[in-house]
Protein backbone atom coordinates (compact mmCIF):
# COMPACT_ATOMS: atom_id res chain seq x y z
CA UNK A 1 0.00 0.00 0.00
CA UNK A 2 2.91 2.45 0.80
CA UNK A 3 4.12 1.67 -2.55
CA UNK A 4 1.34 2.32 -4.10
CA UNK A 5 0.63 5.61 -2.22
CA UNK A 6 4.52 6.90 -3.37
CA UNK A 7 3.80 5.82 -7.00
CA UNK A 8 0.67 8.23 -6.85
CA UNK A 9 2.14 10.40 -5.32
CA UNK A 10 4.85 10.76 -7.64
CA UNK A 11 2.74 10.25 -11.30
CA UNK A 12 0.45 13.29 -9.59
CA UNK A 13 3.89 15.73 -8.88
CA UNK A 14 4.88 14.79 -12.47
CA UNK A 15 1.60 15.90 -14.02
CA UNK A 16 1.37 18.98 -12.02
CA UNK A 17 4.41 19.92 -13.19
CA UNK A 18 3.50 19.18 -16.54
CA UNK A 19 0.61 21.45 -16.47
CA UNK A 20 2.48 24.09 -14.78
CA UNK A 21 5.05 24.24 -17.71
CA UNK A 22 2.56 24.01 -20.31
CA UNK A 23 0.69 26.85 -18.55
CA UNK A 24 4.17 29.05 -18.00
CA UNK A 25 4.76 27.92 -21.90
CA UNK A 26 1.96 30.15 -22.78
CA UNK A 27 3.21 33.31 -21.96
CA UNK A 28 4.73 35.59 -23.74
CA UNK A 29 8.08 37.42 -23.38
CA UNK A 30 9.12 40.98 -24.38
CA UNK A 31 9.09 40.94 -28.02
CA UNK A 32 13.17 41.34 -29.04
CA UNK A 33 13.93 43.26 -32.29
CA UNK A 34 16.87 42.42 -34.29
CA UNK A 35 18.73 45.23 -32.59
CA UNK A 36 20.65 43.74 -30.01
CA UNK A 37 23.24 44.77 -27.16
CA UNK A 38 25.38 43.06 -24.89
CA UNK A 39 24.52 42.84 -21.26
CA UNK A 40 27.34 41.49 -19.12
CA UNK A 41 28.34 38.24 -20.59
CA UNK A 42 24.64 37.99 -22.55
CA UNK A 43 23.58 39.05 -25.99
CA UNK A 44 20.03 40.38 -25.17
CA UNK A 45 17.53 41.83 -28.33
CA UNK A 46 16.17 45.07 -27.32
CA UNK A 47 12.67 44.90 -26.99
CA UNK A 48 10.54 46.85 -29.86
CA UNK A 49 9.32 50.25 -28.84
CA UNK A 50 5.55 49.35 -30.27
CA UNK A 51 3.92 46.51 -30.11
CA UNK A 52 -0.04 45.99 -30.93
CA UNK A 53 -1.77 42.96 -29.73
CA UNK A 54 -4.52 41.19 -31.90
CA UNK A 55 -6.74 38.84 -29.97
CA UNK A 56 -8.93 36.30 -32.09
CA UNK A 57 -10.25 32.97 -32.32
CA UNK A 58 -9.63 30.92 -35.38
CA UNK A 59 -13.23 29.16 -36.62
CA UNK A 60 -13.89 26.41 -39.18
CA UNK A 61 -15.03 27.87 -42.82
CA UNK A 62 -13.63 31.54 -41.38
CA UNK A 63 -10.68 31.39 -43.69
CA UNK A 64 -10.04 34.54 -46.44
CA UNK A 65 -8.59 32.16 -49.01
CA UNK A 66 -6.88 28.78 -50.19
CA UNK A 67 -3.34 29.29 -51.68
CA UNK A 68 -1.61 25.76 -52.06
CA UNK A 69 -4.09 24.08 -50.79
CA UNK A 70 -3.91 25.90 -47.30
CA UNK A 71 -6.35 27.86 -45.67
CA UNK A 72 -5.95 31.05 -45.17
CA UNK A 73 -7.01 34.01 -42.98
CA UNK A 74 -6.07 37.43 -43.29
CA UNK A 75 -5.44 40.48 -40.34
CA UNK A 76 -5.01 43.65 -42.30
CA UNK A 77 -2.48 46.11 -41.37
CA UNK A 78 -2.45 50.17 -41.87
CA UNK A 79 1.67 50.90 -41.87
CA UNK A 80 1.05 55.54 -41.64
CA UNK A 81 5.04 55.15 -42.63
CA UNK A 82 7.97 54.33 -43.96
CA UNK A 83 9.65 51.57 -41.24
CA UNK A 84 12.61 50.20 -40.92
CA UNK A 85 11.90 46.92 -39.22
CA UNK A 86 8.11 44.95 -38.64
CA UNK A 87 8.52 41.71 -36.31
CA UNK A 88 5.37 39.69 -36.36
CA UNK A 89 4.67 36.83 -34.45
CA UNK A 90 1.49 34.22 -33.37
CA UNK A 91 0.88 31.58 -30.84
CA UNK A 92 -1.90 29.44 -30.08
CA UNK A 93 -4.22 29.16 -27.97
CA UNK A 94 -4.02 32.45 -26.66
CA UNK A 95 -2.53 31.59 -22.95
CA UNK A 96 -2.22 33.89 -20.29
CA UNK A 97 -4.17 36.92 -22.05
CA UNK A 98 -5.01 39.35 -18.73
CA UNK A 99 -1.71 40.69 -18.39
CA UNK A 100 -2.17 42.22 -22.00
CA UNK A 101 -3.12 45.95 -21.91
CA UNK A 102 -4.87 47.50 -24.65
CA UNK A 103 -5.14 44.19 -26.78
CA UNK A 104 -7.85 44.59 -29.87
CA UNK A 105 -10.47 41.95 -29.54
CA UNK A 106 -12.23 40.06 -32.43
CA UNK A 107 -15.38 39.96 -31.76
CA UNK A 108 -15.77 36.27 -31.63
CA UNK A 109 -12.74 36.20 -28.78
CA UNK A 110 -14.76 36.84 -25.39
CA UNK A 111 -16.74 33.73 -25.95
CA UNK A 112 -14.39 31.45 -26.98
CA UNK A 113 -11.34 33.22 -25.24
CA UNK A 114 -11.54 29.42 -22.59
CA UNK A 115 -11.50 27.45 -25.72
CA UNK A 116 -8.40 24.55 -25.02
CA UNK A 117 -8.70 24.41 -28.91
CA UNK A 118 -5.14 25.74 -30.94
CA UNK A 119 -3.57 25.33 -33.77
CA UNK A 120 0.02 24.59 -35.61
CA UNK A 121 0.28 28.45 -36.61
CA UNK A 122 2.22 29.46 -40.23
CA UNK A 123 2.86 33.11 -40.61
CA UNK A 124 3.37 35.55 -43.83
CA UNK A 125 3.91 39.16 -43.84
CA UNK A 126 2.23 40.64 -47.14
CA UNK A 127 2.60 44.40 -48.57
CA UNK A 128 -0.09 45.53 -51.25
CA UNK A 129 0.25 48.40 -53.56
CA UNK A 130 -2.31 50.28 -52.14
CA UNK A 131 -0.91 53.48 -50.36
CA UNK A 132 -3.58 55.81 -49.88
CA UNK A 133 -6.71 55.37 -46.98
CA UNK A 134 -9.18 55.91 -49.53
CA UNK A 135 -8.37 52.89 -51.51
CA UNK A 136 -9.17 50.45 -49.00
CA UNK A 137 -11.94 48.95 -50.51
CA UNK A 138 -13.57 45.33 -50.47
CA UNK A 139 -12.87 45.80 -54.36
CA UNK A 140 -9.56 47.23 -54.27
CA UNK A 141 -8.13 45.48 -51.96
CA UNK A 142 -9.31 41.87 -53.78
CA UNK A 143 -7.71 43.36 -57.26
CA UNK A 144 -4.65 44.44 -55.44
CA UNK A 145 -1.26 43.08 -56.18
CA UNK A 146 0.33 41.07 -52.99
CA UNK A 147 3.84 40.19 -52.15
CA UNK A 148 5.11 38.02 -48.99
CA UNK A 149 8.15 39.83 -48.05
CA UNK A 150 9.12 37.20 -45.11
CA UNK A 151 7.23 34.29 -43.44
CA UNK A 152 7.69 31.66 -40.52
CA UNK A 153 6.58 28.17 -39.35
CA UNK A 154 8.38 27.17 -36.39
CA UNK A 155 9.98 29.37 -33.86
CA UNK A 156 12.33 28.37 -31.11
CA UNK A 157 11.94 31.50 -29.59
CA UNK A 158 8.35 31.30 -29.04
CA UNK A 159 6.87 29.14 -25.74
CA UNK A 160 5.96 25.37 -27.24
CA UNK A 161 2.21 25.08 -27.52
CA UNK A 162 0.09 22.56 -24.77
CA UNK A 163 1.21 19.58 -26.82
CA UNK A 164 5.27 20.48 -25.86
CA UNK A 165 5.81 21.12 -29.79
CA UNK A 166 7.62 24.59 -30.94
CA UNK A 167 4.92 25.03 -33.24
CA UNK A 168 4.03 29.29 -32.99
CA UNK A 169 6.19 31.68 -35.18
CA UNK A 170 8.04 34.64 -35.18
CA UNK A 171 9.37 36.66 -38.30
CA UNK A 172 11.33 39.81 -38.21
CA UNK A 173 11.56 41.67 -41.74
CA UNK A 174 13.91 44.76 -42.22
CA UNK A 175 13.02 47.04 -44.87
CA UNK A 176 15.20 47.09 -47.72
CA UNK A 177 15.42 50.46 -48.98
CA UNK A 178 17.72 49.83 -52.31
CA UNK A 179 14.45 47.84 -53.55
CA UNK A 180 11.23 49.34 -54.00
CA UNK A 181 9.34 45.92 -54.10
CA UNK A 182 11.14 45.01 -50.62
CA UNK A 183 11.01 48.15 -48.56
CA UNK A 184 8.43 48.56 -45.66
CA UNK A 185 6.58 51.79 -47.37
CA UNK A 186 3.55 53.64 -46.17
CA UNK A 187 0.64 51.48 -46.74
CA UNK A 188 -1.64 48.42 -46.64
CA UNK A 189 -0.30 45.13 -45.28
CA UNK A 190 -1.55 41.87 -43.84
CA UNK A 191 -0.70 38.93 -41.74
CA UNK A 192 -1.55 35.56 -43.50
CA UNK A 193 -2.28 32.49 -40.93
CA UNK A 194 -2.79 29.00 -41.19
CA UNK A 195 -1.42 25.62 -40.56
CA UNK A 196 1.43 24.08 -41.59
CA UNK A 197 -0.23 21.28 -42.60
CA UNK A 198 -3.26 21.17 -44.77
CA UNK A 199 -5.93 21.22 -42.92
CA UNK A 200 -8.49 23.10 -40.72
CA UNK A 201 -7.21 26.29 -38.68
CA UNK A 202 -9.46 26.34 -35.24
CA UNK A 203 -8.65 28.16 -31.97
CA UNK A 204 -7.79 30.88 -29.54
CA UNK A 205 -4.35 32.53 -30.91
CA UNK A 206 -2.80 35.96 -30.39
CA UNK A 207 -0.97 38.07 -32.46
CA UNK A 208 1.28 40.71 -32.60
CA UNK A 209 3.25 43.09 -34.85
CA UNK A 210 6.18 45.40 -33.53
CA UNK A 211 8.26 47.85 -34.79
CA UNK A 212 11.57 49.96 -33.55
CA UNK A 213 10.08 53.49 -33.64
CA UNK A 214 6.53 54.61 -32.80
CA UNK A 215 4.09 54.50 -36.07
CA UNK A 216 0.98 56.67 -34.76
CA UNK A 217 -1.95 55.90 -36.70
CA UNK A 218 -0.73 51.70 -37.09
CA UNK A 219 -4.10 49.83 -37.24
CA UNK A 220 -5.03 46.23 -37.30
CA UNK A 221 -8.15 44.47 -37.78
CA UNK A 222 -9.71 41.08 -39.05
CA UNK A 223 -12.03 42.85 -41.57
CA UNK A 224 -11.38 45.75 -43.49
CA UNK A 225 -14.65 47.58 -42.18
CA UNK A 226 -13.26 47.52 -38.94
CA UNK A 227 -9.64 48.87 -40.15
CA UNK A 228 -11.49 51.81 -41.82
CA UNK A 229 -13.60 51.80 -38.70
CA UNK A 230 -10.34 52.78 -36.91
CA UNK A 231 -8.75 54.60 -39.32
CA UNK A 232 -11.57 56.78 -38.74
CA UNK A 233 -11.17 57.40 -35.24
Amino acid sequence: MKKLTRILFIFSTLLAFVLTENVQAQKLDKFGSSITKQAGPKTIRVPYTQVITYLGFAEVGSEDAVVDGKKFTYLYIWIPAIAPELGVRMMSPAGDVGKIKDAIKAANFDDNSSSEEYFDTYITLERSNIVSKDNITEEKVAAANWIVLDRNDDSGEMPKNPGGSSYNSLLRYESVASDPLKALTVGLYRIGFTTYKVGEVKGTFIAQIAAPIKLPGVAIAKTLEDLNAQLGE
